[in-house]
Parts: structure tokens; C-alpha cells; sequence
């Protein structure tokens, strides 16, 4: 693509410091991993971090630490991506699908209030594109049914919500660095909670189930190879020592954006301005008007794809999949699905310029006019 929909911003001073790594005797549990983990218990004022391999193993992680088993519900959003509920299938456990605000794309919180049964364990709430999912709804809700609260943050990093950073609200929160993420470690993720003894256990199932007294060939339990590198963690710590900038840079990204489809009717423009919240742009996605069909919605990002422009469809809803053919929705999801079919995911990374941003807009705008 001569314009792709993502890039990872990877700096000659990063690599350096990764070329410094491999030269060391530590490339696994050494000392950049707990520096690395200490840049976000510094970041969200939580306690304890735990790094590993990507945010979907976090997130198993976190799902096994609360003890959430076959039998067991938990609420999640269709209007993600699907990872979210793989790991809630991991563990036996059935992901409940319930619809979405139509303005942050988040859960909406009466239709969790409507899905929860006398089988539902946990929610597991989605910082969608980076916007903060509604916490101060969300939490009396959790508390009121006696449930366990999940924050995926894996698209929200340096958000806040009413001052807090986000992964600061739930008892656990997940982000996630793969190379389209405001940082990236090529893979990775960061569990955060308060609560000590899931930090411990989750420690533990990192690494192939080894409890703290454990020498390398004694397990506990059962456990994983969910581990993250010394190399990775490196570029992470160079990549959190950048945070401010890169999502300083990614707004104006966001704004220019917005400024240049300002006068396009048929597009609805993602929010810029919430009360109280600051977001994290992960990626920047526009929705075309109800005129316009999945098919019409297809052909634009095909012809902006002809054009060798990055487009992609952002979020096929995870009820609709064929892996999730058996799975069916709890309650009916309008606005997820009228939304999804008309999303369109546009160029977003660190070092895209206006030039481009224009070349982008104006294509896009061309193949409007075309199909309406």
C-alpha cells in the first residue's frame, strides 16, 4: 500500500536499545520485564503488573485468575474485535453479546443490566477505538449483581475517564501492543489489578504454572508460556518514554482528519470531544449514513483498496462469524449491526502526514460521489 492502514513507529534509539539487549545475558524474566511493568503500575496508580506474550493472553489470564469456568456468562460487546470473546471460550465459560451505545461504541449499560442471568460471573468491558467505556454506569452494576469486572484496554492506552486512567476502574484491565496499537512490543500485553493475590496467581500462570517457592521444574498448576521477552519488553520501555507525543501526535491526526471530511454529509465523523474524557486514538474509523447498504460500504473501501489506500471494515460483529455460528446473540443487537455495516476504517499511524491524510479524504470522497 502506498498509504497502509497502519505503520508502527519504530525509532533508530528503539533498535539501539533492543541491539543492547541481545548483547546482555537476560532475553527472558530479566530486568527490562520489571521496568517494563513498572511503567504501568506508574501510568494507571494500580499496583501490580504483570507483562505477557500478547492482550488475548492477558485476558485468558485474567479470566482464569477470577475463576470463571464452563457454566459460567460474561457480558461482552459483538461490536469488537474477537479476541475478546476467544478468551472468554478459552475457559468454558459463554460470552453474552449485548449491544452498544451508538455514540461511543461502547457497551451500553441498560442492555447489560438486561442480559445478566443467575449464570453471569463478569462483564468485560471494551474501551472501544480508545474511548472510555461508561465505568461510573458499569461499576454499580457489578457491584449490585455480585460480579467481576474486566477492563480491555488493549485499544485505549493514556486514556482517561473523569480524571482516573483508564485500567484503573475494573479488577483487572488488559492492554495490548501488537504493531497497529499506539505502542507496540511486535506482541504483547499488560494485566493490571490491585488485588495481590491475582497479580500472583496470574504471575504464576504466565509461566507454565510455577508458584513463587516453585523451582523450574516444579508447577503448581497448570500454567502457560505466556511470557514476554526481555527484546520486547525493551521497546516497550523506549515506546512508554514516547506515550505523551505519540498520543498528542495521533489527535492532531484525528483532528485533521475530521477537518478535511468536515463538509462530507454522507459520513458520520467519530467524536473528538467528550465531557470529562480524554481518548486514546487507536484507530480512526467513520460510518457512512443509513442511505447507504454494506454493499455500498464494500465497494468504497474496494475502490479506495484499488487506489493502494489502507481501508478496512472495523468491527465485523463476533456474533455474525462463522466461528460463532453456534454462539447466537442473548437479545437482539440493532445498533451493533446497523453500525457495523457501515464502518470504514481509514489510514492511521504515527507518521502519516497531511499530504497523505488529504489524499486519503479526497479519495474516499470521489468514490462517494460515485455509488451516491
Amino acid at each position: 500500500m502506498n498509504i497502509p492502514l497502519s505503520a508502527p513507529d519504530v525509532t533508530e534509539p528503539e533498535i539501539e536499545a533492543i541491539v543492547a539487549t541481545l548483547r546482555s545475558p537476560h532475553l527472558s524474566l530479566g530486568p527490562r520485564l520489571t521496568e517494563f511493568e513498572a511503567s504501568f503500575t506508574t501510568l494507571t496508580g494500580v499496583d501490580h503488573a504483570i507483562a505477557v506474550s500478547s492482550g488475548t493472553a492477558g485476558l485468558h489470564l485474567a479470566l482464569l485468575a477470577l475463576n470463571i469456568k464452563p457454566g459460567d456468562e460474561v457480558i461482552v460487546p459483538s461490536f469488537t474485535f474477537i479476541a475478546a470473546a476467544n478468551a472468554i471460550r478459552y475457559v468454558g465459560a459463554t460470552p453474552i453479546f449485548v449491544d452498544i451505545d451508538p455514540l461511543t461504541l461502547n457497551l451500553s449499560p441498560s442492555a447489560v443490566v438486561a442480559a445478566i442471568t443467575p449464570c453471569t460471573r463478569a462483564i468485560l468491558a471494551v474501551h472501544t477505538f480508545g474511548i472510555p467505556a461508561d465505568m461510573p454506569a458499569l461499576i454499580p452494576i457489578a457491584q449490585r449483581h455480585n460480579l467481576f469486572l474486566i477492563e480491555d484496554a488493549c485499544e485505549a492506552i493514556g486514556a482517561t475517564l473523569n480524571a482516573r486512567p483508564i485500567g484503573s476502574f475494573a479488577d483487572i484491565a488488559v492492554f495490548a501492543f501488537y504493531p497497529n496499537k499506539q505502542i507496540t512490543t511486535g506482541e504483547g500485553g499488560m494485566i493490571v489489578t490491585r488485588d495481590p493475590n491475582l497479580a500472583a496467581r496470574m504471575r504464576a500462570l504466565r509461566n507454565q504454572g510455577r508458584s513463587p517457592t516453585d523451582n523450574w521444574f516444579q508447577h503448581t498448576e497448570l500454567g502457560y508460556n505466556y511470557r514476554l521477552s526481555e527484546i520486547a519488553c525493551t521497546l516497550g520501555i523506549s515506546q512508554m518514554q514516547r506515550l505523551p507525543e505519540i498520543l498528542a501526535r495521533r489527535e492532531q491526526i484525528a483532528r485533521l482528519y475530521n477537518a478535511h471530511l468536515s463538509d462530507e454529509a454522507a459520513l458520520t465523523r467519530p467524536l473528538t470531544e467528550i465531557a470529562n474524557t480524554t481518548i486514546s486514538w487507536f484507530v480512526y474509523v467513520v460510518r457512512l449514513t443509513e442511505a447507504f447498504t454494506t454493499t455500498h460500504r464494500d465497494q468504497i473501501i474496494h475502490d479506495l483498496t484499488e487506489s493502494n489506500i489502507g481501508a478496512g471494515r472495523y468491527f465485523a460483529p463476533i456474533h455474525l462469524q462463522p466461528a460463532y455460528a453456534n454462539i447466537p446473540a442473548a437479545q437482539p443487537l440493532p445498533v451493533t449491526e446497523s453500525i457495523a455495516s457501515r464502518t470504514i476504517a481509514l489510514p492511521f499511524f504515527n507518521r502519516i502526514n497531511e499530504s497523505q491524510i488529504a489524499t486519503v479524504c479526497n479519495l474516499l470522497k470521489q468514490s462517494i460521489r460515485r455509488i451516491h
